[in-house]
């Protein structure tokens, strides 16, 4: 099994920046991806970016591609999502999640606790 342990969230300002942190343990994780998704009230499950383990290659939705940067920490099994110019409309709980591709939430295994992103403005 794999754990995920997710941290960072809290409010923040619009205009403002956050960082979560998601640190995987339980496996290795090459030829793995990990993921970002985030739910808002009265959403679904929305995906935010992806970065791989073994070649750090990144995608983005296109509501947060140049805001928000993923990137990755091998040594500690960690990812981050450097989260900029935030807006009242990424307020949701923000999710890791360990799997296969991007994009879809299916593609997805393992997924952390959630943790609560709210932008006042």
């Amino acid at each position: 099994q794999v754990q995920l342990v997710e941290s960072g969230g809290g409010l923040v300002q619009a205009g403002g920046s956050l960082r979560l942190s998601c640190a995987a343990s339980g496996r290795t994780f090459s030829s793995h991806i990990m993921g970002w998704f985030r739910q808002a009230p009265g959403k679904e499950r929305e995906f935010v970016g992806a970065i791989s383990w073994s070649s750090s290659s990144t995608a983005y939705a296109d509501s947060v591609k140049g805001r928000f940067t993923i990137s990755r920490d091998n040594s500690k099994n960690t990812v981050y999502l450097q989260m900029n110019g935030l807006k009242s409309e990424d307020t949701a709980v923000y999710y890791c999640a360990l799997g296969n591709a991007p994009y879809i939430s299916q593609n997805y295994d393992y997924w952390g606790q959630g943790t609560q992103v709210t932008v006042s403005s």
